[in-house]
């Protein structure tokens, strides 16, 4: 079959993964579009693909109004800008592979995914957890009940790490509830949404308490700056800027995070960014607002409960489970599943296949496994390879909406309470 032909919406960090996941699986898919509104980001992708200027753009609605330049998108725009152009290519006939979150308002959620249904259209969010080979094999276990038998219940954590929290949820795109989404949806949506997939039934009442404990203005410490190139006390600080980006451009490390703040990083780049840029901020002096710790309980249609735990002080490390069943326990950290069982006092250990470097290990492997079937999906005319299409984001976003009311009322909210959501 010929390779799909993609149009990039958004050229920062995740499209452009995305790009070069084409690059290196050219028979899968080739890059003929791009739009983006920062030039250095756009002509990355321009040069990967010698793309003439008739393919590029500054914005979507200018690939919008030309006639069908590919057969599929991929929106990977800030998490407020993808209902709009998801909508637009939609109806243009385009498939569409949106970054998650699809939207923090459920009405616009539900909306796109109602036009993509009627559309037709071939769709799936990024809910890249579910397309691992840690996922795969952990989801076999669990439906050979003769491992652990029914699923009773599960304890999950997601350890951002304490720098990842800095980085991203206090000084950088996703800090502040207005400028992108709460933290439980732009960080965390994936998490719920692996939940109830390995659950396999609905969940139908949630709880949540969390809050912004720690990065707030009381918490500086004495003699702090508001810029950590100024600070007296920055060399005592785990969240000093210098120490997580220039530091790291002195070893030699020069993708994420540090490509975040420039698209070509050096030692003088990144302290020309840190000292103007709002990555370069003292952590308890900027303006973001989402949480830096949460948890969440839910109770789902089979009896089956679980918890999922979200802190930003920890070891960045993977995510780390456990699960009850009722012949036998497991424990699984994205890299093995051991599981005892209770019969026989077993414990047996199964290693999680080894997967490449580049794009194909981000998320565990997950960026390449929702890549290669998503590409299949549009070759073939047919979705059913599919494991986040837009009925199950729906699903488990809404989730997400409903432990946000919940932590906001303080109350317990069944998922009843938004319409359509049985």
């Amino acid at each position: 079959m010929e390779p799909v032909r993609i149009a990039i919406v958004g050229a920062g960090n995740r499209g452009r993964g995305y790009s070069d996941y084409c690059l290196q699986h050219p028979e899968a898919g080739r890059v003929v579009a791009v739009a983006e509104p920062r030039a250095e980001f756009r002509e990355r992708i321009v040069r990967d693909w010698d793309l003439s200027e008739s393919r590029v753009f500054s914005d979507w609605a200018g690939l919008a109004e030309e006639s069908c330049l590919a057969d599929a998108v991929i929106i990977a725009t800030p998490d407020g800008m993808h209902v709009a152009p998801g909508l637009a290519f939609s109806d243009l006939g385009y498939a569409v592979l949106m970054e998650k979150p699809v939207s923090s308002d459920f009405d616009e959620c539900r909306e796109l995914v109602a036009t993509m249904e009627r559309n037709g259209t071939i769709f799936a969010v990024c809910h890249v957890l579910r397309y691992t080979p840690y996922t795969r094999l952990l989801k076999r276990v669990l439906d050979e009940e003769r491992w652990i038998g029914r699923v009773i219940g599960i304890q999950h954590l997601e350890p951002v790490g304490f720098w990842h929290q800095a980085h991203s949820f206090v000084r950088g795109n996703w800090r502040n509830t207005a400028m992108s989404s709460p933290m439980l949806l732009g960080k965390s949506c994936h998490d719920l949404d692996w939940l109830s997939y390995l659950v396999g039934s609905r969940c139908e009442a949630v709880t949540s308490f969390g809050e912004l404990l720690h990065f707030r203005p009381e918490n500086a410490p004495a003699g702090a700056a508001d810029r950590c190139v100024d600070c007296a006390v920055e060399r005592d600080c785990p969240y000093s800027a210098i120490r997580i980006y220039v530091d790291r451009v002195r070893s030699g490390e020069t993708g994420w995070p540090v490509n975040v703040l420039v698209e070509a990083p050096d030692e003088a780049s990144v302290w020309a960014a840190i000292r103007t840029g709002p990555y370069g901020r003292c952590v308890y002096a900027c303006d973001n607002d989402v949480v830096d710790h949460q948890v969440v309980s839910l109770r789902f249609t089979s009896g089956a409960t679980a918890t999922f735990t979200m802190s930003g002080f920890t070891e960045m490390r993977p995510r780390e489970t456990r699960i009850f069943g009722t012949a036998g326990e497991g424990w699984c950290d994205g890299r093995r599943v051991e599981v005892y069982s209770f019969q026989t006092g077993v414990r047996s250990v199964l290693e999680v296949e080894a997967h490449d470097g580049a794009i194909s290990s981000g998320h565990g492997g997950g960026d390449a496994g929702v890549m290669a079937a998503f590409l299949d999906a549009v070759r073939r005319g047919d979705p059913s390879g599919l494991l986040s299409g837009g009925r199950a984001t729906l699903e488990s976003h809404t989730m997400v909406y409903a432990a946000e009311r919940a932590r906001l009322e303080d109350r317990v909210v069944r998922l009843a309470e938004f319409p359509g959501m049985r």
